[in-house]
């Protein structure tokens, strides 16, 4: 049973509804649900269905569309080309009975093995054929976790298939409230606490929701399937990258970049010099691509120069791996359970609710009420001088009505005290933003908490509260 993606449900078997043939590109991050959602929508029916092979030779990947085929019911030999390849697969839908062929291609980028010409051979599929039949039955889905590769291949292709798409999908993770849902469908019997808890380490995936186990507590799951000697998930760190990038060691050194506390991200330049890899068109692309697929964001201030932007490590499981999987150095099988009180578990807390705020910001502007005021979600930072300390905001939602709120975002078992101390470093915030930004509309500080804000002497500093309950909006 599918839960939540009622939209991309819809969009899809709209599909099938449109007078003429369409061709849709359905993408998103590794293991976010895009396989599971086109089969269940059409209830697994396909004229014809295959998915690459993960770092298949041209060889390897012609076999498995050829074995394809057969499955669907049409005898004949591997081909030698994708052109080939192409031929049979018309033969295959000329001999499908009448009405519409729904044809889907799984990790369409796997196939795109070098001097292939995979794309060469699918624009002329579509475009010489699907697109000049007079039935106009064809529904071709395609999908793929490389999102990077859907992006440069098919929807900002510069050849043929450029604007050929009639579709596309691009797949979000699970939002608090969908994964709330999940739970509630799984009897999982999660509250809010432990879905939030849940969320900070998988983020809104599905896969990874789907190993929790009802009769466990949150620290029994986590402890299962990532520390255990048989977790289920104790190798998925390596596979994600590995297989989404067909050199990962460069991605994987920016990755640990980004990863070791400096929560505030890095520029380019920073992360060269520590990364230690060369500059050019190769290290753009890595962080283009990290980017696309949703590991890392770029973030720049309004009023801050594009080459000045920063980078910050913004995927939840990969976060939580760094902080938490790798410093399980003794391989204790109940690391979550011994150290749920620890200093370093609270500071995971702290990082962790910060990126499902970031990953929240609707939620979070309907909590302010201004949903339907035209905004600017961005950060901001200015680095300290000799005279003037730095700053950072994480979250600033600049509003056309005139108004700009700046979030502050804290995670706490309990309700949050805002203690002298504090109350200065937020005080200090303020004022960096307000002198040292080119933003001239009026402040408002916005507190983002797991549980509300004491009401003590310094609350008077805060204009509004978003409670974890906000989070879960829909």
């Amino acid at each position: 049973m599918v839960v939540g993606r009622e939209k991309e449900q819809q969009e899809l078997l709209g599909l099938l509804e449109k007078e003429e043939s369409q061709f849709c590109a359905v993408y998103g991050r590794r293991r976010v649900g895009k396989t599971y959602l086109i089969r269940e929508t059409f209830h697994y029916q396909f004229c014809f269905q295959h998915a690459g092979v993960a770092k298949g030779t041209l060889r390897q990947q012609l076999t498995a569309f050829r074995n394809s085929l057969v499955s669907a019911g049409l005898k004949c030999p591997v081909p030698k080309t994708w052109i080939d390849a192409f031929e049979l697969l018309k033969d295959l839908i000329n001999k499908a009975p009448a009405g519409k062929k729904v044809i889907f291609i799984d990790e369409l980028p796997w196939m795109d093995t070098a001097k292939g010409n995979l794309i060469g051979a699918l624009e002329s599929f579509w475009n010489g054929w699907a697109t000049a039949r007079r039935e106009k039955d064809i529904v071709l889905i395609v999908c793929g976790s490389a999102t990077s590769w859907i992006s440069k291949k098919l929807l900002k292709n510069r050849g043929g298939l450029r604007g050929r798409l009639t579709h596309r999908i691009k797949l979000a993770p699970f939002t608090l409230h969908e994964c709330e849902l999940f739970s509630k469908s799984a009897n999982l019997a999660l509250g809010r606490k432990d879905v939030m808890e849940l969320y900070m380490i998988f983020g809104g995936i599905p896969y990874y929701w789907s190993f929790l186990k009802k009769e466990f507590s949150v620290a029994q799951n986590i402890d299962w399937l990532f520390f255990s000697e048989t977790a289920q998930l104790r190798d998925e760190f390596d596979a994600l990258y590995a297989i989404l990038f067909r050199r990962p060691e460069n991605y994987l050194k920016i990755i640990e970049c980004l990863s070791d506390g400096n929560n505030s991200g890095m520029t380019r330049d920073e992360l060269l010099t520590k990364s230690k890899l060369s500059d050019g068109g190769t290290f753009s692309t890595i962080l283009e691509e990290l980017e696309e697929c949703g590991f890392i964001r770029r973030f720049a201030s309004a009023d801050t120069a594009e080459k000045n932007a920063m980078y910050q490590l913004i995927d939840n499981y990969t976060l939580f791996y760094y902080l938490c999987i790798k410093k399980n150095a003794f391989g204790d099988e109940h690391f979550w359970s011994n150290t749920y009180t620890s200093a370093a578990h609270n500071t995971w807390k702290g990082l962790a609710f910060e990126r499902v705020c970031l990953q929240h910001i609707r939620q979070i502007k309907s909590a302010l009420g201004i949903s339907g005021i035209q905004t600017n979600a961005c950060s901001w930072s200015v680095r300290g001088t000799n005279g003037q300390s730095g700053a950072q905001i994480d979250l600033v939602i600049q509003r056309a009505d005139g108004f700009t709120n700046l979030c502050e975002m804290k995670h706490s078992a309990s309700t949050f005290v805002i203690d002298k101390d504090y109350a200065e470093a937020l005080q200090h915030k303020l004022d960096a933003y307000k002198t040292r930004s080119k933003d001239k509309r009026t402040l408002r500080l916005v507190m983002v908490t797991t549980n509300g804000i004491a009401h003590n002497n310094y609350y008077n500093l805060v204009q509004n509260e978003v409670t974890m309950d906000d989070l879960f909006g829909v």
